[in-house]
């Protein structure tokens, strides 16, 4: 197996992932943890778990502040125990079998409890490749400097096409315009959720601010490489030593949360967990190159949404994967979740040519089901555990291109407020000839 749209892709008989327009093998199916995650208005928070107390008998409760990261982790799999996080003012809560009856009818009657859902199991949302360690050869370099005064900078990254050469720059870098940006990311914080980091790897030493695990019994140390992947694309250095620049927001300072284990999976408390975190450390961006599959007509998750509200309000954008279970042109699924909420900006991943890749989902369902805007996710080559590198592709590729994006912005606009930055970033997007359902506003560009 390897991880495909959500989770693990099953390879056909000859090892071969499915072919296009097929609807992919072995589709994750939606997997339960059997607790509740239940959203609170935050201006009385403990009524609603006092209601909850009284009617269902919930365990205990523990409240965790963003500052208090290291506990969040063990909390949640402990059963005695019911976990609150004050930042987003949401609880994951245990509900014996016998009371999930009295969950749904309680939340119904006290105003203080704005929903509860189960807890899914969430996925990191990208078709891995085989790792491979750079061996210095890369195909010589064409200078696009005289082109630059002839073509506007969209014009150039769409006339490009296929054609990239990727001896010193990245084909996403250059297909957003971040090579040519003047501005790199200074001091922005962007947080990545995902599997962890490589803490070593030299080139991404200097941008680690703060890290933080929410699996239990786990360092955030990436034994996967999916997070090392997507952290090298959002803030890998300008000039590394042994590789083409592939870092969007080169001085971007990176808040590493693992909220997937190195299987590549985690819980719906995990990631709020790591949410809540972000947001008290003050990201200005979360980046989540994860999701759940949903099914046409499936409504978006009120609590991720609400979520993702408190964050805008608190001055932090949040980009997730639209997911991989497409099988284009024939078979197109829906945006996964959490990116299908309407305050989570949906990204939809491009190949070489410009083209969707067709494993990219699209705005199937109505009502915050839409792609908001498209980012290189194919064939993305950055950084990999063991300070080595690795090319891997999934909308999880195309996430983190779009967040140093907006790294890039909230330097150039610091006054900006959140719901702005997201304005701005879908504005300044090249449209190109797919429909607004696969692409959103276009091809991300870099100011």
């Amino acid at each position: 197996m390897t991880n495909g749209p959500n989770g693990p892709m099953r390879r056909g008989h000859n090892g071969e992932l499915p072919e296009r327009g097929e609807p992919p093998l072995g589709r994750q199916v939606t997997e339960y943890t059997g607790r509740y995650v239940v959203l609170l208005d935050q201006r009385e928070p403990e009524r609603g778990m006092d209601a909850l107390r009284s009617s269902v008998g919930i365990a205990s409760v523990e409240r965790v502040r963003g500052a208090e990261a290291g506990s969040a982790a063990e909390l949640l799999q402990r059963p005695d125990v019911s976990v609150l996080f004050d930042e987003l003012g949401v609880a994951v809560v245990d509900v014996q079998p016998d009371q999930r009856h009295a969950l749904v009818t309680t939340a119904e009657a006290e105003a203080a409890i704005i929903a509860t859902e189960p807890e899914r199991v969430v996925y990191a949302s990208v078709i891995t490749e085989p790792q491979r360690t750079l061996t210095g050869f890369f195909p010589t370099y064409r200078s696009d400097d005289d082109e630059v005064s002839r073509h506007t900078r969209a014009e150039l990254a769409s006339s490009l096409g296929p054609a990239w050469d990727e001896q010193n720059t990245t084909w996403g870098l250059q297909a957003t315009r971040a090579n040519w940006s003047t501005v790199t990311g200074r001091g922005v914080k962007i947080a990545v959720l995902d599997t962890g980091v490589d803490t070593d790897h030299p080139d991404l030493t200097g941008c680690l601010d703060e890290t933080a695990s929410f699996v239990p019994g786990a360092s955030v140390e990436d034994g996967h490489g999916h997070g090392t992947h997507c952290i090298g694309t959002v803030a890998g250095p300008a000039k590394p030593e042994h590789a083409p620049r592939y870092g969007m927001a080169g001085e971007a300072r990176i808040l590493a949360g693992k909220v997937l284990n190195d299987r590549g999976s985690g819980t719906d408390g995990q990631i709020l967990a790591g949410m809540n975190w972000a947001v008290s450390h003050g990201a200005r961006v979360i980046s989540m190159s994860l999701g759940a599959p949903v099914e046409p007509g499936e409504l978006f998750p009120q609590t991720y949404e609400n979520v993702a509200r408190r964050a805008l309000q608190r001055g932090t954008v949040i980009v997730a994967a639209s997911g991989n279970e497409s099988g284009r042109p024939r078979f197109i699924a829906p945006v996964g979740r959490p990116a299908n909420c309407p305050s989570i900006l949906a990204v939809a991943a491009l190949g070489k040519d410009l083209a969707t890749a067709f494993f990219s989902n699209g705005a199937i369902n109505s009502a915050g089901g839409e792609v908001n805007i498209a980012s290189p996710g194919a064939d993305i080559f950055s950084a990999a555990p063991g300070g080595t590198y690795q090319t891997m592709s999934g909308t999880s590729m195309a996430t983190p291109h779009t967040a140093g994006v907006l790294g890039l912005l909230a330097q150039g606009h610091s006054d900006m407020s959140a719901a702005e930055l997201q304005a701005r970033l879908l504005s300044g997007a090249y449209p190109l000839a797919q429909p607004v359902s696969d692409i959103g506003a276009g091809l991300l560009q870099a100011p």
